[in-house]
């Protein structure tokens, strides 16, 4: 993978405040890309956007994508070459609360996004970005691939799936004539530093073992395909990057780990507590607390990779023990009040350094 092409590529990110957003843009402004990002406020407080401080290294916009007419001027102002769609509402017990803003921002918010790529003639690749959990879950025990049925269960999981047919249907209807190239991509549960999110494992992690308290875990026996925030990213720039180039790359990809990535919530947890207690000679643990009346969730949930790995010979670069390792490496220079901006800089550097090996 090389990320020389991105150098003043112009890019427009969506959702860029949020988690993963941050880290995309620390990405593409270590690669010299001309970056626009185009979000709410940072959805959390405190938030890893605000601690890199890296609105000061692009053009950061507040906007909302559920606005159509804003959205369609931003485009045509900036002219972007490569859009990443990342805005959204991600959590799944909020999509149960907030059931209506939850399909507002899903799927109208990428209606907007792929309107304003209609609209905007410079575009030549895009990336939506939805979920692991756009599948009609069957509790399988192996892994969804692309050509499986979509039909998420809860409101989060179905706004996706709904984001992935709306994508579907402008493909077919404009993109195609238009040349534009544009992949979905459906990344299985996303880990690493700076996360504050609220109903998040590795956030919750945070927290408690941060104020000295064991781990609550609501469910420790629910499986997941767990992998570091810099694979999914990495992911979405060699799509990009690759379908600019040739169009019939375009396509929907499962962006998951391996099989030992994909393990039980409770297995992560403890490997969460054996890290930070390594770190601060710390003795945090976990403690189950089932809940009543919880909102379903599924239990077991895994993708099938092959599609990414064979299309782009690819495989995952860091396993759940160094995930985790570099995770609570960050969250630990953030207590520690250290320069977040270097650190996040040494993993981006040592995992291209691995990457490419």
């Amino acid at each position: 993978m090389n990320l020389d092409f991105y150098r003043n590529k112009r890019v427009l990110v969506t959702g860029h405040t949020g988690f993963k957003g941050s880290w995309m843009c620390a990405v593409l402004v270590e690669c010299g890309a001309n970056v626009l990002g185009y979000s709410l406020e940072p959805p959390t407080e405190p938030s890893l956007f605000e601690m890199l401080r890296i609105a000061e290294k692009m053009d950061s916009r507040v906007g909302d994508i559920r606005n159509l007419q804003c959205m369609i001027e931003t485009f045509k102002e900036f002219k972007p070459e490569i859009v990443i769609h990342m805005a959204a509402q991600p959590i799944v017990r909020e999509s149960y609360m907030n059931p209506v803003y939850t399909y507002e921002v899903n799927v109208m918010g990428t209606v907007n996004v792929l309107e304003a790529i209609r609209c905007t003639e410079s575009v030549k690749s895009a990336v939506i970005v939805t979920t692991d959990k756009v599948y009609k879950n069957k509790e399988w025990i192996w892994g969804y691939r692309e050509d499986e049925e979509l039909n998420g269960f809860d409101p989060y999981s179905n706004s996706k799936s709904c984001a992935e047919l709306v994508t579907d249907s402008y493909i077919n209807s404009y993109f195609k004539e238009q040349r534009v190239a544009v992949s979905t991509v459906r990344a299985g549960n996303v880990i690493g530093g700076g996360d504050f999110a609220t109903d998040r494992i590795i956030p919750d992690c945070y927290r408690a073992a941060s104020s000295g308290c064991d781990i609550v875990v609501r469910n420790p026996y629910s499986t997941r395909p767990y992998q570091h925030v810099l694979e999914p990213v990495m992911a979405y720039l060699n799509i990009a990057a690759k379908q600019y180039e040739n169009y019939n790359l375009a396509s929907a990809y499962n962006i998951g780990p391996d099989i030992e990535g994909c393990l039980t919530t409770g297995t992560l947890v403890d490997l969460f507590c054996e890290s930070w207690n390594t770190i601060f000679n710390a003795s945090v643990k976990q403690v189950e607390r089932m809940e009543e009346g919880a909102p379903h969730e599924a239990n077991f949930l895994k993708l099938d990779n092959s599609k990414y790995k064979n299309t782009f010979d690819w495989v995952p670069t860091w396993s759940i023990t160094e995930t985790i390792k570099r995770t609570v490496t960050l969250y630990a220079a953030i207590y520690n009040h250290e320069d977040i901006w270097t650190c996040m800089q040494q993993q981006i550097y040592d995992f291209m350094k691995e990457r490419n090996q």
